[in-house]
This record gives structure tokens, C-alpha cells and sequence, in this order.
């Protein structure tokens, strides 16, 4: 049996790119560019494995999990991000991913995340070296946004911080380690 994804990305190049590559390694692939149409395909052909990307036109994909996963309940689902980060890996696999990877990934990557049968958990390594202080500050103020769901105001008072600030915070790329 042919191996099936469903490819969920809003950019259109990189989906068409995922696609190609998949097709090239023996997979039945299609694609979708937001969550109504992701959500209509998986209705008419429950995916066996799938392909999401967390940031969909502005809306976060974590929110597909649990639907697609009541379409197929033994669906792998692998979550791809630009801006990573511990909350929303860990976010993603409790609502049932098995996988969690920044972009840029390739293919083959994506396909031995969706093969990792001998540990089903998450196995979290802890990085050589301990976290920078603005990576710290990163992760903190990732962890309140995502307890406050999305509301920067709400986020900056519960930090103490101008909105204003928050936002400027939050406009820059994720500082490494």
C-alpha cells in the first residue's frame, strides 16, 4: 500500500516543493495552503500521515491537530516551524504529533520523524551548553504568551512590561541558544 500525506502550508512554493519531493519517494501527497481546505481533504481521504506547518496565515496549525487526528485517530503527524520553540514543541506533541521540527528540514528528515518507532515519546536531549539569558527571556515570554493564548496585553501585564516593548520582543527572530 502507497503511503499517503497531507501536506498543510500556507506558502504555496514550499508546499509545491514538499509535494514533489514526497512524490519522488513513492507517497500519494496532496497538498492544502489553510485549515478549512486541510480540513476538507482529511474528510474526504483520511491521511495517514501528515505534514503541518504551526504558523497558518497567522493562526497557529496546533489548533488541527486534535480534528485531524478525530478523522484518523492513528494519523502521525509531523509539526514544522520557522520560529521553534519548547512551549510549542511541547504544546504539539501533547496534543498527539509525534514530532517536532524547524525548518529549514529536509524531506528525508520529515520522513524518519514520521518512522521513529522506538521511543514514542518525545525524547528531549538537553544541549551542550546551558541556554543564553536572551534565549531564557525568549522561552519565558513564549510560555505567558501561550498561557494568556495569544493576548500580548494581557502577556505584558503579567510580566510587567509596556506592551509596546512586548511587541517589539516578539517582532524579532527567536535568539539562538
Amino acid at each position: 500500500m502507497t503511503p499517503d500525506a497531507l501536506l498543510i502550508d500556507d506558502d504555496p512554493t514550499f508546499n509545491g516543493v514538499l509535494l514533489r519531493a514526497f512524490s519522488r519517494r513513492g507517497w500519494a501527497a496532496r497538498g492544502a495552503g489553510n485549515a478549512e481546505d486541510a480540513l476538507a481533504q482529511a474528510a474526504l481521504q483520511p491521511p495517514s500521515h501528515v505534514v503541518l506547518d504551526l504558523n497558518l496565515n497567522g493562526a497557529s496549525g496546533l489548533a488541527l491537530i486534535p480534528q485531524l487526528l478525530a478523522i484518523n485517530p492513528s494519523c502521525r503527524i509531523v509539526v514544522l516551524t520557522g520560529y521553534a520553540s519548547i512551549t510549542t514543541a511541547v504544546d504539539a506533541i501533547k496534543l498527539g504529533a509525534v514530532q517536532y521540527l524547524a525548518k529549514p528540514v529536509d524531506v528525508d528528515a520529515i520522513l524518519a520523524a514520521f518512522h521513529d518507532d522506538e521511543d514514542p515519546e518525545l525524547e528531549f536531549v538537553a544541549p551542550d551548553e546551558s541556554l543564553s539569558v536572551d534565549r531564557l527571556e525568549w522561552e519565558h515570554i513564549q510560555r505567558v504568551l501561550n498561557e494568556h493564548d495569544g493576548n500580548i496585553s494581557a502577556t505584558a501585564r503579567s510580566l510587567k512590561m509596556h506592551r509596546r516593548t512586548l511587541q517589539r520582543k516578539l517582532s524579532k527572530r527567536p535568539v539562538k541558544g
